[in-house]
C-alpha cells in the first residue's frame, strides 16, 4: 500500500460536511444515537502465509471482526481451507488490481488477453494505483472484479463484502461505478462512506463529496453504508501503534466506523516481501492487547461485522 492509494480511496466516497447534522448510518441501521459502532478489519488476507497467520490470530484471540481476501495471491488456498472449517467468519474480497512488491507478484485472474490494460511488462498487475488508472479501462476493471468473484464462488468461500486493495477502485469515478454496479447486482455490501467521515475528511477535504450521488443509490439498493473509515494505522510506527490506537478509540464519534489493519505474523521470508513486516506484527499485538480490549468494554464500543450490517439494512428505511 502507498500514500497515493490512501489519499485516492477517500475522496471518491466522502460526502459534504452538511451531512454531519443528519442521522448516522448506525442510527439508520438500528443502533442508538450515541452508539459507537466499530468494524476492526484486517486487509491483505491470502497475500502470504504471514498474512494468514496474523489474520487468524487477531480474529480468534483478538478484536478483529472482519477481514478481506486477495484472490489473485498464492496463499489463498490456505485461507480457503480455514474458511471452510469456519464458515461464519466475516470474510470479504479485497479486490486486487495491483501487485506492488518487487520480488513477490501475481497476475490478473482474468488473464492478459481479456485485461491487457491491467498487465505490466512482467505479465503481472501494475505495481501502483497511478499505473492502473493510466492504462486500464473500466471494462477491464469490471472483468477482473468478476473474475475474482468467480474464483471465490468456485472455491465456495463466504463473501460478506467487497473492498479495494490500495484503494484502486476509488481512484477514478468510472472504476467506482463498476465496483458499485457489481456489488448491487450481486447483493454484496461494498465499502462506501456516507456519514460525517471525520477521519476521511482529514485525508483529503478538498475532494469531499466527489461520489456523493452513489451513497443513496447503494443504500436504496439494499446495501449498508458506513459513517467513516480510518486508514492511517498503516503509517503508524510499530512502537507507537498501541498508544495511537488507544487515543483513537477514546475519540471515536457515534456512527459506524471501520478501522483498517494489516495484521501479519512474519515468517522467515516475509521481510523479503515487504519492509512493513514489523508494523504488521505490531497490528497483531495491538489487536490482541488486554488493555485495548478493556478500553473497548469500558467505552461501550459495539463491535460489528459487514454481515451484521447487511442484516440490519434489510430492516432499515430507504433514503429520501
Amino acid at each position: 500500500m502507498n500514500r497515493f492509494a490512501l489519499i485516492a480511496m477517500l475522496p471518491s466516497l466522502l460526502i459534504t460536511q452538511a451531512a454531519q447534522a443528519e442521522k448516522t448510518f448506525a442510527e439508520r441501521l438500528g443502533w442508538g444515537e450515541k452508539d459507537v459502532v466499530l468494524i476492526l478489519h484486517v486487509d491483505d488476507v491470502g497475500m502470504s502465509h504471514s498474512s494468514n497467520l496474523g489474520a487468524i490470530e487477531t480474529l480468534e484471540k483478538g478484536l478483529a471482526t472482519s477481514w478481506s481476501v486477495m484472490m489473485p495471491c498464492p496463499w489463498v488456498p490456505e485461507i480457503v481451507k480455514y474458511l471452510k472449517q469456519h464458515p461464519d467468519v466475516d470474510s470479504g474480497l479485497h479486490l486486487t488490481l495491483t501487485s506492488e512488491w518487487s520480488l513477490y507478484r501475481w497476475p490478473p485472474l482474468a488473464g492478459k488477453p481479456k485485461v491487457p490494460g491491467l498487465v505490466d511488462a512482467e505479465g503481472c498487475l501494475w505495481q501502483s494505483v497511478e499505473q492502473v488508472a493510466t492504462h486500464a479501462t473500466p471494462d477491464e476493471i469490471e472483468t477482473e472484479i468478476r473474475a475474482q468473484l468467480d474464483r471465490a464462488e468456485q472455491l465456495g468461500i463466504p463473501i460478506t463484502h467487497l473492498d479495494s486493495h490500495m484503494g484502486t477502485l476509488f481512484a477514478r469515478p468510472d472504476y467506482f461505478e463498476r465496483f458499485a454496479k457489481v456489488g448491487i447486482e450481486k447483493g454484496i455490501p461494498v465499502l462506501a462512506i456516507g456519514g460525517a467521515a471525520t477521519y476521511a475528511l482529514k485525508e483529503n477535504p478538498e475532494a469531499a463529496g466527489k461520489l456523493r450521488p452513489w451513497i443513496p443509490k447503494i443504500w436504496n439498493a439494499g446495501l449498508p453504508i458506513i459513517d467513516d473509515l480510518h486508514t492511517a494505522s498503516y503509517e503508524w510506527k510499530p512502537e507507537d501503534k498501541k498508544e495511537k490506537f488507544i487515543a483513537l478509540l477514546k475519540e471515536l464519534k457515534p456512527g459506524v466506523t471501520e478501522i483498517l489493519f494489516h495484521a501479519s505474523i512474519p515468517t522467515e521470508d516475509f521481510p523479503l516481501i515487504t519492509s512493513s513486516s514489523q508494523a504488521r506484527l505490531a497490528d497483531v499485538r495491538v489487536l490482541t492487547d488486554p488493555e485495548v480490549k478493556k478500553l473497548i468494554r469500558e467505552r461501550g464500543i459495539i463491535l460489528t461485522t459487514w454481515k451484521e450490517l447487511k442484516e440490519r439494512r434489510k430492516k432499515a428505511a430507504p433514503l429520501d
